[in-house]
């Protein structure tokens, strides 16, 4: 275990957290995300009640000893159902950026390094598909697919493919130029060879920094999808969704509307801050710029 940790810290991978870690907001950064992702794994061992558990009896109770919280409309406690929603937050936000990344990786790398007519189909077809509001569009798909979680990952990626392949395809139609691709090229290299051994590993770091910031704009979208109600069915508790019924009854219990939204408040800026700070360490131009 040791030696697997120091040859981690000695990794490159190792020297990006370092420098990062010397950024005090992406210390703030990991830490929310850290919260976040231990609730979202351990949230059967975490969470103090059944959060399908409904007692009608005590609907809307205010916070107490038992209910840190409070419970919602059906008596269900807030807390528990906050700690799941962590879990499908993460599962969605993930899962759909790593969708729209690869989905972006191949479309912009086929086009940006073969060009003409292919080139000009695919980002044509990005277009069309960046012309519709991203939330309209993943209203539209949701509604005609199902709220099941496999559709609502697959309508989110679907909406942030177009930048990712855009951003690719810069990076791709600068490095098909540089003099490495044109050796591999002279010495009679395979296009497919090119594009696994030098076009996408030297176009990846800024598809990181991009995946990382759009995690954010992923949790909020699925948590804007429960809120109008074509997101994660119920009885599934999403944070979106206990924002909405915390709305429907904020003049009686005003209290359920702040955990929802302070978890997804906090998250997407833990990831915009980290997203950052990983730009500024994988770019070395906007070193000592902040």
């Amino acid at each position: 275990m040791n030696a697997l940790i120091t040859k981690f810290k000695e990794s490159p991978a190792g020297g990006v957290l370092r420098e990062m870690f010397k950024i005090r907001l992406a210390k703030f950064s990991f830490g929310i995300i850290l919260i976040v992702l231990i609730a979202g794994l351990f949230s059967p061992q975490l969470s103090p009640q059944d959060p399908y558990k409904v007692d009608p009896l005590n609907s809307l109770a205010a916070p107490s000893s038992e209910y840190l919280i409070g419970q919602d409309r059906l008596g269900r406690d807030q807390l528990s159902r906050l700690i799941y929603g962590a879990r499908v937050s993460l599962i969605i936000g993930v899962l759909s950026v790593s969708f729209s990344v690869l989905a972006g990786m191949f479309i912009g790398t086929i086009g940006g390094f073969f060009g003409g007519w292919t080139d000009e189909v695919l980002m044509r077809f990005m277009d069309a598909i960046a012309a519709i509001p991203g939330l309209l569009l993943a209203l539209g798909l949701v509604a005609v697919t199902g709220g099941a979680l496999l559709n609502v990952v697959i309508a989110i990626g679907v909406t942030a493919t177009p930048a990712n392949a855009r951003l690719i395809r810069g990076q791709v139609l600068s490095i098909r130029e540089r003099d490495y691709v044109m050796s591999a090229r002279s010495v009679g290299a395979q296009n497919s060879r090119i594009i696994l051994l030098h076009i996408v590993p030297n176009s990846l770091a800024p598809i990181i920094v991009a995946a990382t910031l759009s995690l954010g704009v992923a949790i909020i979208a699925e948590a804007s999808l429960s809120f109008l109600g074509v997101g994660v069915k119920p009885p599934t508790p999403t944070w979106g969704g206990m924002l909405r019924h915390a709305f429907e009854t904020v003049e009686e219990a005003p209290w359920l509307t702040f955990s929802p939204g302070a978890a997804i408040f906090l998250l997407v800026i833990a990831f915009n801050f980290a997203g950052d700070a990983l730009r500024d360490v994988l770019d070395p131009r906007l070193r000592g710029t902040r």
